[in-house]
């Protein structure tokens, strides 16, 4: 048994980067959708949303954005140093710019969306920019685009690189809920209750934090929905001075792509749609849809691991086995937590959160296996550590606002609202679907089930007729949004749009996999205007 210290920050951040999906958030945000129909909302149908936004202020649309290097990044963003330059010396810079709180009253009161961008290597071969959206939903732009370093330098050959907090993240107009100390609190608890007193402190500890939500940012929750993030890109389109918006979106940033697409297809440039959200499932279905994924993911890592015989730290000599040892520590966990960071221990769910985590990318397989490994021994520190990365949790134990930002955002989308006795039925279908991952995924069907803003609609309008193609690819070992939902998010997009396109590999998306056919089918779209064959396999 061999134990370590909590890996370094880099290591947490590249799990935590590789974690921009919409749903896995069950004590804090969980569901998948679009935007905010409500009292006071502006959201409406969806081409009646595109007329809103035609009646945009022209100080707005025409406003010049004042860009300067960059300073370091906010706690609601994540904390930590200011972006260091590029190779070359290209320095980061950011912005801000000024977008209608409520479309329906575009005159109306204005929020700040923060901006980073990276200028094009080449000048004179510009095309223009490209827009990054990262997912989560939640998930500051402004710090993550900078964390990936060079991974899109071949990109910023032609492009300005560009990203964004949408309404709700970060540095623009940022949701507040509970603070650390209340988060901490909040990610100790129970998050499978079994019996009815535990039903009842989770049910409780759900109300007070949508209470917490409401009185820190009541305001602000009727337009943090996707519909109103897909007006703003394409104000910021304008502000940009790109007559096309050209698009990179990974995981819950499919689905604002999709959005977009919907409402301003004629504005549509060359798009990329990687780890696809499936557009045509609805909350619970998309939440069901993930606990199949990370069981399969969890397969695939059990599987590694008996092949990779004595080198492999955890008993079992199949994959089978060493599953049920994965179920037994947390079962273990349920009853006893072990010591985990600091005063922190490592409770069964934040262990849950932590396996999740750690299954996102395969390069943090090691993690998760040494993780399992030292927790079985008494030592949660590791599994605690990528359970904070995945909430938002930083070090010196200040969270982000991007468990806050999910929560919000989808509860503004989904207009699923789920009781106790709805959700306790539905509890054994989540069970077939994984052992290890049901009970977590659904009772996050709750999230929204008290929340003061109602939701704009059941899946998604993504039908983008007339707009250029779209590339989407799937990727068959993706655990958050699985591999169907790309064939679904094509087939929406409608034909002659949706350019379907397959990764066999493992992971969370498959561009930033390194795969040099994915990445050679996506330059040549973005850089060259050169469109994949439909049905593209690669790896």
């Amino acid at each position: 048994m061999r134990t370590s210290p909590a890996p370094t920050s880099p290591a947490l951040r590249a799990a935590a980067l590789a974690a921009t999906v919409t749903v896995l958030f069950p004590l804090a945000g969980c569901s998948d959708g679009g935007d905010a129909e409500s009292a006071g909302s502006s959201q409406g149908t969806p081409r009646a949303a595109e007329a809103a936004a035609a009646t945009t202020p022209a100080g707005l649309t025409s406003q010049q954005l004042k860009w300067s290097p960059c300073p370091a990044p906010s706690q609601a963003q994540g904390g930590g140093a200011s972006p260091t330059p590029l190779p070359g010396g290209a320095v980061w810079e950011c912005s801000f710019m000024e977008v209608p709180r409520d479309y329906a009253k575009p005159g109306g009161d204005t929020i700040e969306l923060a901006l980073i961008r990276a200028k094009a290597m080449d000048r004179k071969k510009r095309i223009g920019s490209l827009i990054f959206n990262f997912g989560g939903p939640g998930a500051s732009g402004v710090a993550t685009l900078p964390a990936f370093g060079t991974d899109y330098d071949k990109l910023r050959t032609r492009y300005d690189l560009v990203s964004f907090d949408p309404r709700g993240v970060g540095r623009s107009a940022g949701v507040e809920c509970e603070d650390d100390a209340q988060l901490d609190a909040r990610y100790e608890e129970d998050g499978t209750p079994d019996d009815a007193a535990e039903e009842k402190r989770f049910t409780e500890d759900t109300k007070t934090y949508v209470a917490a939500c409401e009185k820190n940012s009541g305001k602000d929750l009727p337009y943090v929905g996707t519909t109103n993030a897909a007006r703003d890109m394409d104000l910021m389109r304008q502000a940009l001075g790109d007559d096309k918006l050209h698009y990179f979106g990974i995981s819950y940033g499919t689905e604002l792509g999709g959005v977009y697409a919907h409402l301003f297809p004629a504005h549509v440039g060359r798009a990329v749609l990687d780890a696809v959200v499936d557009p045509t499932e609805d909350a619970e279905q998309s939440s069901l849809g993930q606990a199949k994924g990370f069981q399969l993911a969890l397969d695939d890592f059990a599987k590694d691991c008996v092949d990779r015989g004595d080198a492999c730290k955890l008993p079992g000599s199949t994959a089978k086995e060493i599953e049920q040892g994965v179920s037994g520590l947390l079962e273990q966990l349920e009853k006893k937590p072990v010591p985990g960071i600091g005063s922190r221990k490592l409770t069964q769910t934040q262990a849950t959160t932590g396996i999740a985590a750690a299954l996102y990318s395969k390069e943090t397989w090691p993690l998760l296996e040494q993780g399992l490994d030292e927790a079985d021994g008494g030592d949660g520190a590791l599994l605690l550590a990528l359970a904070d990365s995945l909430n938002g949790r930083s070090e010196d134990g200040h969270y982000d606002n991007s468990a806050a930002a999910n929560t919000a955002i989808n509860c503004a989308d989904s207009e699923e609202r789920f009781t106790l006795d709805e959700t306790k039925a539905k509890l054994p279908a989540f069970r077939d679907a994984s052992p290890v991952f049901g009970d977590y995924l659904g009772w996050g069907l709750m999230a929204c089930t008290d929340w003061p803003v109602a939701g704009a609609w059941n899946t998604p309008d993504v039908s983008a007729k007339g707009a250029a193609p779209v590339l989407v690819i799937g990727n068959t070992g993706d655990p958050a949004t699985p591999y169907a939902g790309a064939k679904a998010m094509a087939e929406e997009l409608g034909e002659g749009v949706g350019v379907e396109m397959t990764y066999r590999g493992e992971g969370h998306g498959a561009y930033n996999s390194g795969n040099s056919c994915v990445q050679k089918a996506v330059g040549g779209y973005l850089l060259e205007g050169r469109v994949p064959a439909d049905g593209t396999v690669c790896g």
